[in-house]
């Protein structure tokens, strides 16, 4: 069956019919649709696997900075409370969101980072799955599979919905990766398609509604927090689904009820920096320090 990516059910269905996993089926299919080999197609999730890793590594600077000084040095922080035993969640949830803070950090630096699926939410899925995988001494080749399993999720969404802030507010960015974090973590742990299909569904609904209201129209405030937050996120949905705790909304109808809600939502809750925290009077104050 060839893949069309119009449906989360699709993904499950055919990953069941062919008794193998969604990665498995998405690298098959990508491999025959570049007329490429699935070693090529898996060597280039690899690079971009790496860019994601060297992000993390970057953004750890305690020194980082962006240029209109709304952001830089949290991550180095954080990790550094974590590496002493000062943070009060754990070591895993610890270092994941740390790690969530260096990429969008480094991102608001124009570091090199992977859109995954947008720059605005470029910190969760590189945070989630780098954080288990240093955790738990996974297997680098299971954390590249799992990238395409995010990959197909967040296809669906795009086709069927939106992964942009300016169309559907913040719920399409951080909440879809949030989504696509979900099912890959789902995956690694050895969840079956219809528990991947959950812990999106259950991530994108804790999501649903969230506005886009970067402060000074920049992507920092309050998008590289609520990278921690998608995170976070990603860990219950994916914890709940592995469980066996399945979503009353099947995850393409949840789809669906976040493209209605961002047809419905403001203009100025959608990247304009015109409602939510970019009018609060903090927010209006920064953006005439930065921008005079």
């Amino acid at each position: 069956m060839k893949l069309k990516y119009k449906s989360v059910e699709e993904l499950v269905n055919t990953a069941l019919s062919s008794n193998k996993k969604i990665a498995e089926i998405v690298l098959e299919q990508q491999a025959g649709d570049m007329e490429s080999t699935e070693e090529a197609v898996y060597s280039t999730m690899e690079k971009s696997f790496e860019v994601m890793r060297q992000s993390v590594s970057n953004g750890m600077d305690e020194k980082l900075r962006s240029s209109s000084g709304l952001s830089g040095g949290a991550a180095a922080r954080l990790k550094k409370a974590v590496d002493e035993g000062r943070n009060h969640y754990g070591h895993l949830f610890g270092n994941a969101i740390s790690m969530a803070l260096a990429v969008t950090e480094y991102n608001s630096c124009m570091g090199q980072i992977v859109a995954a699926p947008t720059a605005g939410s470029c910190g969760v899925i590189p945070a989630a799955l780098i954080s288990v995988m240093e955790e738990y001494k996974l297997p680098k080749h299971d954390i590249i599979m799992s990238l395409f399993t995010a990959s197909a999720i967040g296809m669906v969404i795009a086709k069927c919905a939106s992964i942009a802030g300016a169309e559907g507010g913040c719920q399409a960015e951080v909440g879809s990766a949030s989504a696509m974090a979900a099912a890959a973590l789902t995956e690694i742990f050895g969840g079956t398609p219809q528990m991947v299909s959950d812990s999106c569904a259950i991530a994108l609904k804790n999501t649903l509604g969230l506005v886009c209201d970067p402060v000074a129209g920049l992507v920092e405030v309050p998008c590289i927090k609520r990278n921690a937050m998608g995170v976070a996120n990603a860990f219950a949905a994916s914890e709940l689904a592995c469980a066996g705790i399945r979503s009353a909304i099947p995850a393409d109808e949840v789809i669906l009820a976040m493209k209605q809600v961002g047809q419905q939502m403001s203009t100025s809750l959608k990247e304009t920096a015109e409602g939510g925290l970019a009018a609060t009077p903090t927010g209006c104050r920064l953006c005439r320090q930065i921008f005079g």
